[in-house]
């Protein structure tokens, strides 16, 4: 089996392959090996992945590439996946994984491993393109990320080994605001950042009293009651201007329905049953105006108190709040206004 050592190239993506100038390394014996046997299944998908992300690398896909050489690795490590480990982290910019790789392969794989040579100059360029930030919480116990990687719990014991530009920092702790902050590290920076949490939020944690019992200051406030007697006063003026506007139409309803009544009257011949139909709407035009024009001048009696008996005064309790209806019919109305 044949493992390929990709290269830091920048080389447009177009013609990624040819223009790559990918170096290739027989390893016998690696291949001999049990990880790479071809009857060993997790050695053929360690290759398969291994040759996935050969290809990605060459088309510039370094993420991709990133992704498949570390599943080659877990399956089946070797140098070569790991060199090309470290070699993705490079072209993807992240200085501390890239010099974190390599560090690691020349602890893991002795002087004559292939391309040592060009994993020590890696390295030496890579110490300049790093620095160390060292970060602690008051309190202690939080837990800290930085560029959304976690990193561990504070306190660390040691300085975080990060890539050189703005790196985002995140401690967080139960019961406490979460602390973003925003730092910039230049190559060898030994930097110290202080991170002090707020207090607890508030309702978080109950303190007890010497007797064990919570507080009475740490218990919640009761909430607001859901009658809001703006609202109240902006829907009861809507309410009597639309009963007064009803009121209005159907009171002209009835004086026009009342009109061809006296004019069918009038006329001669006429049937009872056409007096008797104009008298009838006649009589429920009327019914509906008047009942609508009472219901107005309650609703809008109520609004009018509303609007005085509330000026400085606080929101009347849940059980207090009034509630009208109106039910309309034929010949009648019905208002229930309830206190």
């Amino acid at each position: 089996m044949n493992h390929r050592y990709v290269h830091r190239r920048h080389a447009p993506r177009r013609g990624a392959v040819a223009a790559a100038a990918l170096s290739f390394a027989m390893w016998n014996s690696v291949c001999a090996s049990p990880a790479f046997a071809q009857d060993d299944a997790g050695g053929t998908e360690a290759g398969r992945h291994f040759r996935r992300g050969v290809d990605l690398y060459g088309e510039a896909d370094y993420a991709g590439a990133l992704v498949e050489f570390k599943r080659a690795y877990a399956l089946s490590p070797s140098s070569a996946a790991l060199y090309n480990v470290g070699e993705a982290q490079f072209q993807m910019q992240d200085y501390a994984g890239a010099l974190k790789t390599f560090r690691r392969f020349l602890a893991e794989f002795g002087p004559g491993e292939g391309h040592r040579a060009e994993v020590e100059r890696s390295i030496d360029v890579l110490r300049t393109r790093v620095g160390h930030v060292a970060v602690t919480t008051v309190p202690a116990g939080a837990d800290l990320s930085v560029d959304d990687q976690p990193v561990g719990k504070t306190p660390l014991g040691e300085s975080v080994l990060v890539s050189v530009g703005r790196r985002k920092v995140v401690a967080s702790m139960p019961g406490r605001a979460t602390i973003t902050r925003y730092i910039e590290v230049a190559a060898g920076d030994e930097l110290e950042v202080t991170l002090p949490f707020a207090a607890p939020t508030e309702g978080a944690t109950a303190p007890a009293t010497s007797g064990g019992a919570p507080s009475s200051a740490s218990l919640p406030a009761p909430p607001s009651p859901p009658w809001n007697m703006a609202r109240a006063r902006t829907v009861g003026w809507i309410a009597t201007g639309t009963l007064a506007a009803g009121a209005g139409v159907f009171g002209v309803l009835a004086v026009l329905e009342d009109r061809d009544l006296k004019n069918a009257r009038s006329q001669y011949p006429v049937t009872n049953a056409t007096l008797t139909h104009d008298s009838n709407l006649t009589l429920t035009y009327s019914v509906l105006a008047d009942s609508l024009t009472a219901a107005a001048i309650i609703v809008g009696g109520l609004s009018l108190y509303w609007t005085l008996g509330s000026t400085g005064s606080a929101s009347p309790a849940r059980g207090s709040a009034p509630t009208t209806s109106l039910a309309l019919g034929p010949a009648a109305v019905r208002l229930d206004v309830t206190f």
